[in-house]
């Protein structure tokens, strides 16, 4: 009776997972919210479906472990979007996990370092309206209350050089993960009660624009610039100047310094739609639907390298070596016997917006995998890019 019972089991269990296995994803284009997305299918921008659905099927079968949202937009139309199960962020929870939530288009989600690349489109849109001079300008020209810092040669530190992490200053981000105070990043909020000061106090190792070492206090600084030269927080500046333009009303600053300063360089929560219309402004060199909101010179000191910053490899990405420019991503790809260039703004955990020019083409993904390998490019490599026909 014991091996009948046995028995019995195996072959319920036998018959689940070939169940579960059997089970595929249907393709449904995406709704018209009219939230200024046109949207389309697959088939209408030459899409290949089949590569697309195999890679959700392998997404839902845990190859990538959490994948939050995956979206395409191509030829002016958002023709995917699909949304997965995971985790909400939580700080102090195990893998940084909070609640575990099925995502949806309605969800905004916290973007984390990605928020680099939108507080760098705020600093050219700042140059744009005239509220700052010139990249090229030293950043003490908008730090009044941080003169007694401005010593040892930290004068020659440009807007620019925080824009590209080559201030010189002495960070390491990358060195300690992002739940010790032995990281710098989060030792601001450990240690200091003034995270500009303790930014700033740091000794100069390398001659500003010289040497890269990625740093989010350049960013917390950057947000600091935008508050002196436009009397707006950076909240206030990229709601007024970029957001509502966009039609973005989902975005918060979430994460803020006791003394009230905003971390510029992560934590801004919005939803992957909106992700994709701050994607798509970049895609079609700073214009939404008819309006210039980011200059095209931004867009190009965006998309192009900036000096020595090439061959950086990102913790916790098997993607491979990148570029860096303007506080974005630079990277490019095999496609067809040719390269293609794309450049992304990324964000750990796996929130990516990935723009590739010359397919007309934006990707964004949102994710959880705070502590293991970000594996978004694969799915971008294997099965977006042979998609696109």
């Amino acid at each position: 009776m014991k091996n009948l019972f046995t028995a019995i089991f195996i072959l319920l269990l036998i018959v689940s997972c070939l169940s579960q296995s059997t089970i595929q994803y249907i393709y449904n284009p995406p709704e018209n919210i009219k939230d200024g997305l046109d949207v389309g299918t697959l088939a209408e921008v030459n899409i290949d479906s089949s590569l697309i659905i195999k890679a959700v099927n392998k997404i839902y079968g845990g190859r990538y472990k959490e994948v939050h949202s995956m979206l395409i937009f191509k030829d002016n139309k958002l023709v995917f979007e699909e949304y997965f199960s995971g985790h909400k962020y939580k700080w102090d929870g195990d893998n940084h996990y909070g609640e575990l939530v099925t995502w949806d288009r309605n969800m905004p989600h916290h973007i984390m370092s990605a928020t680099k690349s939108i507080s760098s489109a705020c600093i050219g849109i700042a140059i744009e309206k005239g509220f700052i001079e010139s990249v090229h300008q030293s950043i003490f020209d908008y730090l009044p209350e941080y003169q007694h810092l401005n010593s040892d040669g930290k004068d020659k530190i440009t807007i620019e050089h925080l824009l590209t992490m080559t201030s010189g200053l002495e960070w390491d981000e990358w060195g300690a993960p992002l739940s010790s105070s032995n990281n710098d990043l989060v030792g601001l909020w450990v240690h200091c009660e003034d995270p500009i000061n303790c930014i700033l106090e740091r000794p100069l190792l390398d001659d500003p624009g010289t040497s890269y070492t990625y740093s989010g206090g350049n960013m917390v600084v950057l947000g600091e610039i935008i508050r002196t030269a436009t009397k707006m927080k950076i909240d206030e500046f990229s709601k007024k100047y970029l957001f509502e333009p966009l039609g973005v009303d989902s975005s918060t600053w979430a994460q803020k310094f006791d003394n009230g300063v905003i971390y510029a360089g992560g934590g801004l929560i919005i939803t992957p739609r909106d992700m994709v219309k701050f994607g798509v402004t970049f895609l079609n060199n700073g214009d939404w639907n008819g309006k210039q909101i980011i200059s095209e010179q931004w867009v190009e000191k965006c998309t192009t390298e900036y000096r020595n910053n090439k061959g950086i490899n990102i913790p916790g990405q098997a993607s491979g070596r990148h570029g860096y420019s303007y506080s974005w991503w630079l990277k490019s790809y095999p496609k067809s016997g040719k390269k293609i260039d794309m450049f992304n703004a990324g964000g750990w955990g796996g929130q990516e917006i990935m723009i590739i020019p010359e397919l007309n083409t934006v990707v964004v993904f949102t994710g959880g995998n705070y502590l293991s390998d970000v594996r978004v490019f694969n799915i971008l490599e294997e099965y977006i890019l042979p998609a696109i026909n």
